[in-house]
């Protein structure tokens, strides 16, 4: 099966990608039991014969595990996709703090490269903001790899705007990742206007509200120990049952649109901007072939309109992160 959905340019250096990305950390990481391997790869499959070309992961994913399953799923397209990874953590490991400096964005880099199987990284994230390295000589370094061809794009996840300003003056950034939906809108205040001002793409992760926007939980949903919403202030019986006008909203639109909850969320990002690419992650077809549609979905001006009057009235509950792990760092 080969489809074809529509490009979308991120920022001005010539990288484009599908209009809907597909998020890989939860086929081996964060939510719960891990996933059967050789059904990762028939879905990283999938995905490309259905036209995703673009396709995101990390090395603190498992830590490893996760670029290891692209790096064997992937080879055989490795002509058809765009590859996003990120460096910025102490061994790899999130829990064990930054680390930015130059030598450890190299040796991320020449692993990463091995992992993948490729010879250049498409598009390389600082994955979070390091306060003890100056981010010009981070981006300097980005750059260093770029003229070598070992990465062809830079990008920035969850970086405040000064910090993007300035790395994208010695390294045009190509792309920023931050957490974007009808559930954490924060980026509408700052960032999404630096971005359109510096003509540089923007990747939401998270744009289903890590599973919430489908309208299939229940307020007394349980996750499995390991999964990380256990951790989140948003994920609380309380916290779901007070955002549920949320997901009512969603609802309505779908049953008017005669689509999915999913998709109409989907598709409020893919309209807000042409150079917005979601990343949602799956680790079902059928939820795949649903993410994909969402592309098909276009939101008048009304309808647009209507949504945002209606989230206006919505007050959302609980935070984003408990206070240790947010590491939304940078100005």
């Amino acid at each position: 099966m080969n489809t074809t959905i529509q490009s979308r340019k991120l920022g001005n250096n010539g990288l484009e990608v599908s209009a809907i990305g597909l998020g890989c950390m939860g086929m081996s990481f964060a939510y719960g039991q891990t996933p059967d391997k050789k059904e990762m790869i028939s879905l990283l499959h999938a995905a490309v014969e259905r036209g995703v070309t673009f396709v995101d992961t990390a090395e603190c994913y498992g830590p490893f595990s996760n670029e290891e399953l692209l790096g064997e799923a992937l080879v055989p397209f490795r002509n058809k996709i765009v590859l996003a990874t990120k460096f910025g953590f102490r061994k790899g490991n999130a829990s064990l703090g930054m680390d930015s400096s130059p030598e450890n964005i190299r040796a991320v880099t020449e692993a990463s490269l091995r992992r993948l199987k490729t010879d250049t990284i498409d598009l390389l994230y600082q994955h979070r903001v390091d306060p003890n390295v100056p981010i010009e000589e981070v981006a300097g370094t980005v750059k260093d790899l770029i003229a070598e061809g070992k990465v062809k794009y830079f990008g920035m996840s969850e970086a405040g705007v000064q910090t993007i300003r300035k790395a994208h003056a010695v390294q045009p950034l190509s792309a920023v990742q931050s957490e974007y939906s009808l559930w954490w809108r924060r980026p509408e205040e700052e960032l999404i206007p630096t971005l359109e001002e510096l003509g540089i793409g923007f990747v939401p992760f998270s744009p289903l509200g890590r599973g919430f926007l489908t309208g299939s939980f229940q307020k007394d949903i349980k996750f499995e120990n390991t999964d990380l919403r256990n951790r989140l202030p948003r994920f609380t019986s309380e916290a779901l049952a007070a955002n549920q006008g949320l997901v009512d909203l969603v609802t309505s639109v779908a049953k008017q649109k005669v689509t999915t909850p999913s998709q109409i969320a989907l598709a409020w990002l893919l309209a807000q901007k042409p150079w917005i690419v979601p990343i949602p992650g799956t680790t079902k077809l059928h939820r795949l072939e649903e993410n994909i549609g969402a592309t098909n979905i276009l939101l008048s001006n009304k309808e647009m309109n209507d949504i945002n009057t209606e989230l206006e009235k919505i007050k959302v509950v609980g935070n984003r992160y408990p206070e240790d792990m947010e590491k939304v760092t940078g100005k």
